[in-house]
């Protein structure tokens, strides 16, 4: 079970995450957004006049803003989903069993929903 003091210190540790993972999401987000206007994006009028090589990059660079603007949206998800059992009173409880979650994982992981060994049967 969780002191007042370490709940509160996890709960500070979540929104550092939450700030760094809204703050990679919005760096990622505008470049992502500019997915419809492929012709302008490597400062060209037309693809025709582009060299292959310009799209394969702009390509590969979109799709990697977009991957990186995916992850940090799941893991808000994750930091907003333990903040709310925090609320609840059920942070800190495995998901599955709903034995306590040691301190030291969550130290690790805030946003653990399991036991460590529960974690490695559900992957």
């Amino acid at each position: 079970m969780l002191t007042d003091q370490q709940l509160q210190e996890l709960k500070k540790q979540l929104h550092v995450m939450k700030e760094e993972a809204e703050k990679e999401h919005h760096n990622h987000d505008g470049y992502v957004n500019e997915e419809e206007d492929q012709g302008n994006s490597v400062g060209e009028l037309s693809n025709v006049n582009s060299h292959p090589g310009d799209l394969g990059t702009e390509k590969f660079e979109r799709e990697k803003a977009y991957t990186l603007s995916e992850h940090a949206e799941e893991q808000l998800e994750e930091i907003n989903a333990a903040l709310e059992r925090i609320e609840k009173g059920t942070y800190g409880y495995s998901e599955h069993s709903g034995k306590p979650i040691p301190y030291e994982r969550l130290q690790a992981m805030p946003t653990a929903r399991y036991l460590v060994e529960e974690q490695e049967e559900s992957s």
